[in-house]
């Protein structure tokens, strides 16, 4: 616990100034390179730090975090959305402490959020804003209208992605709208799945490259998590690695990975306050921004 309470008083500063909390939306170009599980596995990390985690289960449609939990939720931001229910109402207690915002699955209209929809959100979540310290977004895959909503407005953008060569490049393809129609110049980088942690580097190195090359933008590499047996048996028990084995090498480096998170300065940045987040969302209006097509290639 002693950890916990310095690395808690760490993140809060010295300043007399209210503390804002860490907003991170975790994204990826590509499906399947299991960024749910590590917003999962970061979430009960954190928590397990002394955090105060909430989660939001972004990919509005077809979410799948309280799969991953092993969680059946009673109602969803669906009914947030509606009217029928309060974000209180819907929020849930996950493992260890930590509380999660459940989305609709196979609900077409909650990929297109209107600016009436927005306005429900913003006033529900201004009122957790104090009780949170790291609120994690786990948005779809791609390069939706709602993905780049949720990434442009976050503090922080974490991007997954493997060492599949699709994925590498769904990777930039992300980060290149991102920077070329929404200014984004800074990303996270985080290389699932990977055979031992020089594979990691390599992939950092190459995409740090051609980004810095093209793009203009600077990339910090957060590390790399390792697959293992472990891994995909948690999965499959509907729990983290980080709680089901957590001496196991993925559930070390999970616990690794949220410290150093919480290490990194704070963005001082307007960006990540929840307030402006949704704030930014609904003075966007409801017509998405014009997005380029994944499959263009070229830099």
């Amino acid at each position: 616990m002693d950890q916990a309470r310095t690395l808690r008083k760490w993140a809060d500063g010295a300043s007399d100034a209210p503390r804002q909390p860490r907003v991170i939306a975790v994204t990826s170009g590509k499906g399947g390179v299991g960024k749910t599980n590590v917003v999962a596995n970061l979430a009960v990390a954190f928590s397990q730090l002394g955090q105060r985690v909430l989660v939001l289960d972004a990919d509005l449609g077809l979410g799948n975090v309280d799969v991953l939990f092993g969680i059946i939720p009673p109602y969803t931001l669906e009914h947030v959305l509606s009217g029928q229910k309060s974000i209180s109402e819907i929020m849930i207690d996950g493992p260890a402490g930590i509380r999660i915002l459940p989305t609709s699955s196979g609900t077409e209209e909650m990929t297109h959020l209107t600016a009436e929809q927005k306005l429900i959100l913003l006033s529900e979540l201004d009122r957790l804003e104090e009780e949170i310290d790291v609120f994690l977004i786990d948005t779809a895959a791609g390069i939706s209208s709602n993905v780049i909503y949720f990434n442009t407005v976050a503090q922080e953008i974490l991007v997954v992605a493997t060492p599949e060569p699709t994925s590498v490049t769904d990777a930039y393809a992300i980060m290149k709208v991102l920077c070329r129609q929404h200014d984004e110049k800074r990303f996270n980088l985080l290389v699932n799945m990977v055979r031992g942690e020089q594979e990691g580097r390599d992939i950092f190195k190459k995409l740090s490259m051609v980004a810095d090359q093209f793009l203009g933008v600077a990339i910090d590499y957060i590390g790399a998590v390792p697959f293992d047996d472990y891994l995909r048996m948690a999965v499959c028990q509907q729990k983290t690695v980080v709680e089901r084995f957590p001496s196991s090498r993925s559930s070390l480096r999970f616990t690794e990975l949220a410290r150093d998170i919480l290490q990194r300065p704070l963005n001082s940045t307007p960006k990540g306050n929840v307030q402006f987040l949704w704030k930014a969302l609904l003075s966007r209006g409801s017509g998405p921004p014009p997005t380029s097509s994944i499959g263009e290639r070229g830099a």
